[in-house]
């Protein structure tokens, strides 16, 4: 063989190996190709699930530990606030502010001195905290409604004296005029009282009526304490002692500055705690409220927006029945009362006539002489007296 044979069968193997390669390599991208395109869906699949197992953990994660662990605290009893299973426990004591503007100056200096007195007797940390709130004048509201209540029964027992008196022919024009004066008083003291209580309910609903609450605040942990063999209710009642000790102390030191203290309790503590997490609904529902309601189990306080608009649509139902009864009441007084007039002047037209006729003869006079006009008269009088005797 020579060697240009030899070099003509190695390029021909070598283009045989090469298309070789080529066909495997199209082949290998083939398959890639389809296996990525049927691993597209499964990925996604497997992303789905996994955020579905995510969400169902942070649901999991919103439980009833976890919303106290947002709280902050544990418990409230024996007018403390109980926070770390037992390691801090706080007390509250509400201060009422003063005018120091409005005080002279040798005033002003005492309470200085006073405020300067009572810091340097302090020997623990504390935490002043300010509480806005919106006025609720709910209780006044109620109790106007019991005081109303009361004046209209008394002016509906003026009204019917004072209609029993027109209807009797024996009572005198001053009687009528005493009842109906009586009954008039009544009828605006009734009338003032339910425009008081519209005129609070609208202040009631305005929210920018607020009230500043000051409070300071102070803690204590008992360290040492859980250390040693006592069990939880030893601890407590220590706690309580050292805070309520702290507590006297801090009101007394403010006395000085003629600033009134006094420590909240648990009820007041709960309110406090209530209307610092939820401080739009609470001007809505108060603490008691929220308690009988269940508020506690963690629902939302939001009201139903049919339920206020149906309780509202019955308010204005009410007070425009009120107003209409009213109008019809005064409409029938004022016919009683025209009716009354109409019958008096009926019953005295014959003396009005008798007096109308005399004050004629008395401008004529000298057109017809003394002693005609005497004459006429008396026998006016003499008529007059005849037909009031045969009505009598």
């Amino acid at each position: 063989m020579g060697n240009d044979q030899i070099s003509q069968i190695l390029t021909i193997i070598l283009v045989f190996l090469i298309i070789i390669l080529f066909i495997l390599l199209t082949v290998f991208i083939i398959l890639t190709v389809k296996k990525r395109k049927d691993n597209k869906p499964k990925e996604e699949e497997t992303l789905k699930k996994d955020k579905k197992i995510d969400n169902k953990k942070k649901e999991s994660e919103y439980n009833k530990h976890s919303i106290f662990e947002f709280m902050e605290f544990d418990r409230v009893e024996d007018n403390m606030i109980v926070r770390k299973n037992g390691n801090k426990y706080i007390m509250a004591i509400e201060c009422q502010g003063i005018n120091y503007d409005l005080m002279s100056g040798l005033e002003k200096n005492s309470v200085e001195q006073g405020f300067l007195q009572f810091l340097n007797t302090l020997r623990y940390p504390i935490q002043l905290y300010i509480q806005t709130r919106t006025v609720n004048l709910k209780k006044s509201i109620d109790t106007y409604k019991e005081r109303i209540k009361k004046i209209k029964s008394e002016y509906l027992r003026k009204q019917m004296e004072y209609n029993s008196v027109i209807n009797s022919s024996k009572q005198s024009p001053k009687m009528v005029e005493k009842y109906k004066l009586e009954m008039l008083r009544a009828q605006n003291l009734y009338e003032y009282g339910v425009d008081i209580i519209q005129n609070t309910e609208k202040m009631n609903f305005n929210k920018n009526i607020l009230r500043k609450s000051y409070y300071i605040i102070i803690s204590y942990i008992p360290e040492d304490i859980t250390k040693t063999d006592y069990n939880f209710e030893e601890i407590k009642n220590m706690a309580f002692s050292e805070l309520y000790t702290r507590a006297q102390s801090i009101i007394s030191s403010l006395s000085v500055c003629d600033i009134k203290a006094k420590v909240l309790d648990s009820k007041e503590l709960i309110e406090l705690l209530y209307i610092a997490y939820n401080r739009d609904e609470a001007e809505i529902y108060e603490l008691e409220k929220a308690l009988s309601f269940r508020f506690d189990e963690l629902y939302s306080t939001a009201p139903n927006v049919m339920e206020k608009r149906m309780k509202e649509l019955d308010k204005e139902i009410q007070r425009k029945a009120m107003e209409k009864a009213n109008e019809v009441v005064r409409q029938a007084i004022d016919n009683r009362e025209e009716a009354r007039k109409v019958r008096e002047k009926e019953n005295r037209i014959n003396e009005m006539i008798d007096i109308m006729a005399k004050s004629i003869l008395e401008e004529n006079e000298e057109l017809i002489g003394e002693e005609i006009k005497e004459e006429a008269e008396k026998i006016i009088n003499s008529k007059g007296g005849r037909k009031r005797e045969k009505k009598q």
